[in-house]
């Protein structure tokens, strides 16, 4: 009887374990996709201190049941059963912001994964003379290394993954090359660029047919399935987002789509744990300049000082908010709960007024961008004034929210210093009781500290309340708060966003609440 236990013990084990198993590669997988796919970045991901300690946590229960059941009495097995139920539950899945999605290279990864563990373990039983102790052993190696397993699928992948991407980008090319008249705009910057793309897209589309790529289509490959899935003989225009996180990026696109038209909307230290310098970003950001042809034009926003100092030889048009020497200028901002108001001068400096429901500096800065374009491909300013005023917010770029007796400042996609200042600038205009939710900035490499403390010294006299998520994420913050003289009794450091949310509703005022939401760590970082 104890041994007929001992063996459904055993299978019980086995089928425990399996379930746990594939719950860690799962989060793996998800990770390695968050990171772009890319070893380098998913690398970074794996020596930050945080995730060691969160990867140890998953793993640890799984541990500790090999040596219990190698053991083999009865309470032994039934222990090490019980610590594969606790992998499981440590390892199930949980909400996400941006889920695992799976493509066919997830699938592809998953089937060639399932393949060297089918492998490893006939492996075992037929090169070992005890076969069940080595069946464990060797599952045990394979949960323990997923980290570095999914590097290793991902090499054993990259051929094939290599040849399909070819056949895409080539079929995506000979679309392209069927529709000679079709205008391309490349948008690219290291914040903004999602924001312009809508807005120019939507004054565009006064006067024209027109395609932007969708959410964060901005890779290679989004811009390839944009192209081939959406793009119609009837476009006129194409409007295509450019991202980049290594130098080469922004140049591979312009290589596919040959814009005639670029705007470059800003440049700044993001991703610099990929970047490393930010000559890198700027020499980046800038192969899209280069790539526009000669009788082509490169929008360039002159309110950020890497662009303005930075040198092309194509034909140029400036636009912003601030200094007299930019084409396309937008002043007199005012904002309020109702949105923003500014003027604007063309390229003649006839005056207009404009009106639009998005509130910030920023967002006229963008706005003024997009007019730029606009009324440079023939649209009359007046014309603009209408699709102006309709504008919708981007989801979490600056996006007014009312929400019961409060007013949120939803800003939490991919905070950079630039953005951060922008949007406390946005938030000190308002006479209500003005409170900062924050976790801070991440993927700053070296810079993490000084960037963050930074914005923590810029807020200290932009809002009433800092609550800050995260209580060594946002230390930098804290410092920086402290150094500035901010209240201590309004600095509230809390763990998680829902806390945070809390400790708002907990805030003893009277007036109405505006709360700015400044970026939302992802789910690599979180």
């Amino acid at each position: 009887m104890t041994n007929r236990f001992d063996a459904i013990l055993i299978v019980a084990w086995f089928l425990l374990f399996a379930v746990g198993m594939v719950r860690y590669e799962r989060y793996i997988v998800h990770m390695f996709q968050e990171n772009s796919y890319k070893p380098a970045e998913y690398g970074q991901w794996l020596r930050l201190h945080s995730n060691v300690g969160r990867l140890l946590g998953k793993s640890l229960y799984a541990l500790i049941a090999l040596p219990l059941l190698l053991i083999g009495n009865t309470g032994c097995l039934i222990a090490a059963c019980l610590m594969n139920i606790m992998t499981i539950l440590v390892n199930q899945t949980q909400p996400a912001k941006k889920p695992l999605v799976y493509t066919k290279r997830v699938k592809r990864m998953l089937v060639t994964s399932a393949l060297l563990y089918a492998v490893a373990i006939l492996a075992a039983l037929f090169f070992s003379s005890h076969r069940l102790q080595a069946c464990m052993c060797i599952l045990l190696f394979l949960f323990l290394t997923q980290p570095f397993l999914i590097l290793f699928v991902n090499l054993l992948n990259r051929p094939l993954e290599r040849a399909i991407d070819r056949y895409y980008i080539n079929d995506a090319a000979r679309i392209l090359r069927e529709m000679p008249n079709l205008k391309i705009i490349g948008v690219t910057g290291s914040y903004g660029k999602t924001s312009v793309k809508y807005f120019l897209s939507t004054l565009l589309s006064v006067q024209y047919n027109v395609l932007h790529t969708p959410g964060n289509y901005n890779t290679t490959l989004g811009v390839v399935r944009t192209i081939r899935e959406q793009l119609r003989p009837y476009h006129e225009i194409f409007v295509c987002e450019m991202g980049a996180r290594e130098v080469g990026d922004i140049r591979e696109i312009c290589d596919l789509v040959h814009p005639d038209y670029g705007i470059i909307t800003s440049i700044g230290p993001q991703h610099l744990q990929s970047f490393h310098t930010i000559d890198n970003i700027i020499a980046t950001k800038f192969e899209l300049a280069d790539a526009v042809p000669a009788e082509g034009r490169v929008f360039l926003n002159y309110d950020n000082e890497y662009i303005r100092a930075h040198r092309t030889d194509r034909q140029v048009i400036s636009y912003g908010i601030r200094g007299d020497d930019i084409t396309f200028r937008a002043y007199d901002i005012a904002v309020s709960p109702a949105g923003s108001s500014f003027k604007m001068r063309d390229e003649r400096g006839d005056e207009y007024e404009f009106h639009t429901r998005l509130v910030g500096s920023h967002n006229v800065q963008n706005i003024a961008g997009a007019i730029a374009v606009a009324h440079t491909l023939g649209i009359p300013m007046e014309k603009l004034r209408y699709p102006v005023k309709q504008l919708e917010s981007v989801p979490h770029r600056l996006q007014l929210i009312r929400q019961g007796d409060r007013i949120l400042l939803d800003d939490a996609y991919n905070s950079n210093k630039t953005g951060f200042k922008a949007a406390l600038d946005t938030l000190a205009m308002f006479k209500e009781l003005r409170i900062l939710v924050t976790p801070g900035m991440v993927e700053l490499g070296d810079k993490q500290y000084d960037e963050n403390k930074e914005v923590g010294v810029y807020a200290a006299d932009k809002c009433d309340y800092a609550v800050l998520v995260g209580k060594e994420q946002t230390r930098p913050i804290q410092d920086g708060l402290k150094e500035a003289g901010f209240a201590g009794g309004h600095m509230i450091v809390v763990n998680t966003i829902q806390e945070a949310f809390q400790m708002v509703n907990a805030i003893p005022d009277e007036r109405q609440k505006i709360v700015l939401i400044e970026n939302d760590l992802p789910d690599n970082y979180a």
